[in-house]
């Protein structure tokens, strides 16, 4: 069901026709929601991670006198593993729960049965623009988290004496470890978790029994939603 819903997501958000303004409308908010709702804690696991990771990677790999191998360890774990897996939980647990809390009221309130005497599809008006937008916002703040996390990790290892190489080298030899594939996957497993993270969060509402309380609602969605992002990392790495 998870997987048919995306898949509906996907084509009718290539169809020009699905995009009336109403739906339009929908997706700029639900954008905007996921965007600065997320963007404040992204930022922060971003600096605790530049702390904790590329600058302990820059002082233990200049201990070892391996400083050449640092892009191939931030590309390994921060850029594959660590960024999707993080940016995916904040936005579950950040613009998801705004979702889960919307949708469950729109649902008891009936509000689909008003969409649709007024000529909307609900899963047009309610869920497709959710899923995109959620997919762009993975995206960016899959961006927003590698950047800061680099530059606040190298700007800590030049303070403290660390890191010997100008800003420029440190991120030549982070981008010179990618792999071509590294530059495809990465936004691909950015978007596929964004809109899994939308897709389990409306599946959740829409499958809920009538009357289930918000709380029960609230802790199903975050424990599918953290396994559809620790799934989807994991099935894309394995592509790697």
């Amino acid at each position: 069901m998870l997987l048919a819903l995306a898949a509906g997501i996907v084509l009718e958000a290539g169809r020009p026709r699905s995009w009336r303004q109403l739906v339009r409308r929908e997706f700029w908010r639900v954008l905007h929601i996921a965007l600065t709702g997320s963007l404040v804690a992204t930022c922060f696991l971003a600096v605790v991670g530049g702390l904790g990771m590329v600058y302990q990677a820059l002082y233990w790999l200049r201990v070892a006198g391996q400083e050449s191998a640092i892009g191939t360890v931030l590309v390994t774990i921060l850029v594959r593993e660590l960024a999707p897996v993080l940016v995916g939980v904040v936005l579950l647990g950040r613009a998801g729960s705004v979702t889960l809390s919307e949708l469950g009221q729109l649902r008891n309130e009936q509000q689909a049965r008003a969409l649709q005497s007024r000529g909307l599809d609900p899963f047009l008006f309610l869920v497709m623009p959710r899923g995109v937008a959620f997919a762009l916002a993975s995206y960016t703040l899959g961006i927003v988290f590698v950047l800061t996390t680099l530059f606040v990790g190298f700007i800590a290892g030049s303070l403290l004496g660390v890191a010997d190489m100008s800003i420029w080298s440190f991120l030549d030899n982070v981008l010179t470890a990618a792999a071509r594939i590294d530059f495809v996957l990465f936004p691909a497993k950015m978007l596929v978790i964004g809109l899994m993270v939308a897709a389990t969060v409306c599946l959740t509402v829409l499958a809920a029994a009538p009357g289930e309380s918000p709380g029960s609602l609230m802790a199903r969605g975050f424990m599918r939603g953290m396994l559809a992002v620790v799934l989807t990392s994991a099935l894309f790495s394995l592509m790697a």
